[in-house]
């Protein structure tokens, strides 16, 4: 990660994510505490947002690489190929017979990339015993636009709520749309932690609720709020490169910037301390505590648990704050961590995806 990056939105998407499968790297289950220091040593040494600089050209050569790996490993090892420089993942379903336990995943990585080296440290990194085997075919050119935008096609959410790509004719025009071009951030609401988060919302919010997106990527849920009727959406964020996506969603939904306020903070996640460079938020979300109605965090499993108390004392008592962006498997992790911050605490769930929500305690001092 560029830094101490710690959010998720931005985590391990290279370029626009053509997989739909999960997106990140830090959701296994830790076998030791050794094993949890190494992987937050790599966490400090790679970008969130893009394994392509911006000054790389969108139209390149590339690298075309099928893996074939245990179907049981092939969703985490998708995940941190991404974390690790793949610009797209995606899984060959139909050539993987019934009785093969194996699976292939095809992946595309930029020519800068040193693809050995992505793929050994991505099958280290979730515990895999042997390398998986592999294939590399060099491509003449690749138009990561083009083919992003093939890939993404408007998603319901739930009926009536459709997120849809700016280059696509919503398929209802009377749903509540929200318009979203994602750029280098993450947030296009096909994985399951966003549709967990935007269904919180939207159950949520009965109108003029002050929101607060921590970690906002794409600016998605902050934009979605409004749009459920929240007063005011503040969205923060790490990566330079959300906040302008952020910033560039919210025009394409027509949201004014007095209702939805973007605010870049340090590589630490220490939310009450401004970039050199950036005016303060208005709202006071670099300043003040316990500002907000509502507080989602769908970032990542080690900073929800390392910066739980900054994300709780933001809400104001009694309010919900919920936390996403893990499998089911580290619950647990989270339920140990919140559990003295939070009460009434539930659980949903999307295909082994995981979203923690519970009321900030009355009477709670947290730093």
């Amino acid at each position: 990660m560029r830094g101490t990056h710690f959010f998720k939105h931005l985590s391990c998407i290279s370029s626009w994510r053509i997989s739909s499968q999960p997106r990140r790297l830090i959701h296994g289950v830790f076998p030791s505490p050794l094993s949890q220091r190494r992987l937050s040593s790599v966490f400090r040494n790679f970008s969130t947002s893009s394994s392509l600089p911006t000054t790389h050209s969108l139209t390149s050569p590339y690298f075309s690489v099928r893996i074939s790996c245990p179907k049981d490993s092939a969703d985490m090892l998708s995940d941190a190929l991404l974390c690790f420089g793949a610009s797209s993942t995606s899984m060959d379903e139909q050539g993987s017979d019934e009785g093969n336990d194996k699976i292939c995943i095809d992946s595309i990585f930029s020519d800068r990339q040193d693809v050995d080296v992505c793929i050994s440290h991505a099958a280290d990194s979730i515990g895999l015993k042997e390398l998986p085997s592999y294939e590399v075919r060099v491509g003449e050119q690749y138009d990561w636009i083009k083919k992003t935008q093939e890939s993404f096609c408007p998603v319901e959410v739930t009926e009536g709520l459709w997120i849809v790509p700016e280059w696509r004719t919503p398929p209802d025009a009377h749903a509540t749309n929200i318009i979203l071009n994602p750029g280098f951030a993450f947030g296009t609401g096909e994985h399951p932690t966003t549709k967990l988060c935007l269904l919180l919302l939207h159950g949520l919010i009965k109108g003029g609720e002050h929101f607060l997106d921590y970690g906002t990527g794409s600016g998605i849920l902050a934009i979605a709020a409004l749009k459920f009727g929240a007063a005011s959406s503040v969205g923060i964020d790490v990566d330079p490169q959300a906040i302008t996506a952020a910033t560039q969603n919210a025009a394409l939904n027509k949201i004014s910037p007095n209702k939805m306020q973007l605010t870049l903070v340090p590589p630490d996640g220490r939310t009450h301390e401004v970039v050199e460079g950036q005016s303060p938020n208005s709202m006071g979300v670099t300043t003040e505590s316990e500002s907000f109605d509502i507080v989602i965090a769908n970032i990542l499993l080690n900073p929800l648990l390392d910066l739980a108390d900054d994300i709780v004392s933001h809400a104001k008592p009694g309010a919900v704050v919920a936390v996403s962006g893990i499998i089911s498997e580290q619950v647990p992790y989270i339920m140990e961590r919140y559990s003295p911050l939070l009460e009434s605490i539930s659980v949903t769930e999307i295909d082994d995806w995981a979203c923690v929500c519970g009321t900030k305690r009355r009477g709670l001092t947290v730093n």
